[in-house]
């Protein structure tokens, strides 16, 4: 199947940071109806997940009102369209009402399938300049979740839970604690655990990065209106991933201004028919 990802859009205005023109925010519109195009006129997934901060956080009514023109420029797909809660998305709209502009009822962690590929949604939780968690009763949750699924699975969430080292990254460098999740060790023994899945995708991070551990790639994708350029005028990262996943590999293939190929053979994992793949000499 073919799905393509999204995240760190940022619908509001520009961002700075450290004196420097650091967010594109202001170009969120036209970058995400440009996405939208190219993906239903050239690339056709299966399915568009967003990663979350899909909104620079203003107030309520702004950041409701941004989320609402976020919806309307990814409308129109024949695909569907699985949306991950980012921080940014609950400073001042609730869990219930992100649910409403979404469409969807329950928790902000979930699972979808899509074909045949089992799709869980997980909730990260940030409190600003603190810490960024994964409350126990949603790894409880996930765990239950797994069990009962049929294999692959692809795990998607805002915050990293791999252990990227940080050094030269703009926003995390100095700040750790507030980019990877806390209970990641727990999280990846939940994963790992499974035997079933075949990928982790994040965003948050506001760079591209690939971490493969215990034989699961972790993906963080680079914000879409990220400034890749030191400072003003600028030039937006205009980020978007699409993957190609079936019996034997993963391929990913990231566009923009920044772009990569990562490519997984999934020897060890569990191919789309959900039988334990055989180790291949």
């Amino acid at each position: 199947m073919r799905f393509a990802l999204i995240t760190d859009v940022h619908f509001g205005p520009r961002a700075h940071f450290q004196g420097k023109l650091r967010k594109l925010s202001h170009e969120a519109g036209r970058l995400t109806r440009s996405f939208a195009d190219h993906m239903r006129s050239a690339v056709r997934p299966d399915l568009v997940i967003q990663l979350g901060d899909a909104i620079e956080d203003q107030s309520p009514a702004a950041d409701r009102q941004h989320y609402a023109e976020f919806l309307a420029a990814l409308a129109g797909f024949d695909a569907p369209v699985l949306h991950v809660a980012g921080n940014h998305d609950t400073v001042h709209l609730s869990e219930r009402e992100l649910g409403e502009l979404w469409g969807h009822d329950g928790p902000l962690y979930y699972s979808r399938r899509c074909g045949d590929v089992e799709f869980i949604v997980l909730h990260t939780q940030e409190t600003k300049d603190v810490a960024v968690r994964l409350p126990e009763a949603q790894l409880a949750w996930l765990a239950r979740t797994l069990e009962a699924a049929r294999p692959p699975v692809v795990v998607v969430m805002h915050h990293p839970a791999s252990e990227m080292h940080l050094a030269g990254n703009r926003w995390f460098e100095k700040a750790p604690h507030i980019c990877r999740v806390a209970e990641r060790k727990a999280l990846r023994r939940v994963l790992e655990a499974s035997g079933k899945v075949v990928a982790v995708f994040n965003g948050h991070a506001h760079w591209n990065h690939f971490d493969l551990i215990a034989g699961i790639p972790y993906v963080t994708l680079q914000s879409l209106t990220e400034n890749v350029d030191d400072d003003a005028p600028g030039r937006a990262a205009a980020a978007f991933a699409v993957c190609d996943l079936d019996a034997r590999r993963l391929r990913v293939d990231v566009g923009g201004e920044q772009p990569v190929r990562y490519q997984v053979e999934l020897t060890g994992s569990y191919d789309v028919l959900g039988r334990r793949a055989r180790t291949r000499q």
